[in-house]
């Protein structure tokens, strides 16, 4: 098959013939139909997720397919099934995966950091009576596609730790994959979205999408969210991740406000880590929420919301691409990223 794959961290990926994935246990192999192309991937492939270890690699974490083979023991799954996975497969036996959290499974393992991921005709995932998700014929292969990290990390993010309500106000800064669909789940549940880039085509969507646009290029974020909202919004999410973007969220809440960190954060030279302004924090007696993806366990109720045409994740698709042009899109995505979610196909 045909896969996508790098040699050294931060070297320009290529496209390989490779062996077939070999079903595991309990597992199942999955032809992709669909795979998106995340930031997650980018700061894996930079090196800044220390999780990967084995060289050469293949990236690629949020995909939808179908079955195309079974291990043994597995129960639920059968070959032909349309399915998705969360990026994040929980062991299923844990304390937190029987609780319902197996997002944050102490065991888990992510295609595409642990092993081999879906940027590839075909791949193998474990643990599948678990973590499948099979989806309903009326979602496509590339709106599944988008679910499985940027658009269910966001919809945990609003929905379950930042708890919006209508009528409050929501500050979303970075509008790439995860924060265009913050702004569409927030503006879903009736709240009042300001939404921050700087990127002109990024600010666009986020508007046709029903938020209150600023250009973050043309001067201090927080002052300027503050001053949208009368004095600062109830929640803000950093969907970026970076230490500006990480201080101006905590800077441009009221008093009492929850401030959600989603975007993911690299080590920087300030103690090797970014900082959060905390004389801040506890001065407004703030909330400051981490959010890292949805557990599997949650998404009948996303993938109902979208039935029902409450939530439209397919106004987030871009432009979609074949395997041969992923390479260079993944590289590039720090320097010249594109509005909307780009989908391969291999």
């Amino acid at each position: 098959m045909r896969a996508v794959r790098f040699d050294a961290f931060g070297e320009l990926p290529y496209v390989a013939d490779v062996p077939l994935p070999q079903v595991p246990d309990g597992g199942v192999v999955v032809e992709v139909k669909a795979t998106g192309l995340c930031r997650s991937d980018w700061h894996g492939w930079a090196g800044h997720d220390t999780d990967i270890t084995s060289l050469p690699h293949t990236p690629g974490h949020e995909f939808a397919g179908l079955v195309q083979a079974v291990g043994t023991g597995v129960e639920r799954v059968a070959v032909g099934q349309r399915v998705t996975f969360p990026f994040a497969l929980g062991c299923g036996e844990c304390a937190s995966c029987r609780a319902g959290a197996s997002h944050v499974c102490p065991h888990q393992w992510q295609p595409g950091v642990n092993g081999p991921g879906s940027f590839a005709q075909f791949v193998a995932l474990p643990r599948a009576d678990f973590n499948v998700v099979v989806l309903p014929d009326a979602v496509t292969f590339a709106v599944a596609a988008g679910l499985g990290c940027r658009f269910a990390t966001a919809y945990r993010a609003v929905v379950d730790v930042g708890r919006v309500q209508t009528g409050e106000s929501v500050a979303v800064l970075g509008c790439g994959g995860v924060g265009l669909s913050a702004v569409l789940v927030a503006v879903s549940r009736g709240a009042r979205v300001i939404a921050t880039d700087i990127d002109p085509a990024a600010l666009t969507l986020a508007a046709d999408l029903g938020a209150t646009t600023l250009d973050a290029s043309a001067g201090d974020a927080a002052e300027q969210i503050r001053g949208l909202s009368g004095g600062g919004v109830d929640v803000a999410i950093d969907a970026l991740g970076s230490v500006g973007t990480a201080r101006a969220a905590t800077q441009a809440l009221t008093v009492r406000g929850r401030h959600v960190q989603v975007g993911l954060l690299p080590p920087v030279v300030v103690d090797g880590r970014a900082t959060v302004p905390m004389h801040t924090v506890i001065a407004r007696e703030l909330q400051v929420l981490g959010s890292h993806g949805m557990p599997v366990a949650d998404y009948p109720r996303l993938l109902a919301e979208i039935a029902d045409g409450r939530l439209a994740p397919e106004k987030l698709l871009g432009r979609t691409i074949g395997l041969e042009d992923a390479p260079a899109a993944l590289a590039a995505m720090d320097t010249r990223p594109s509005a909307g979610v780009t989908i391969i196909e291999p």
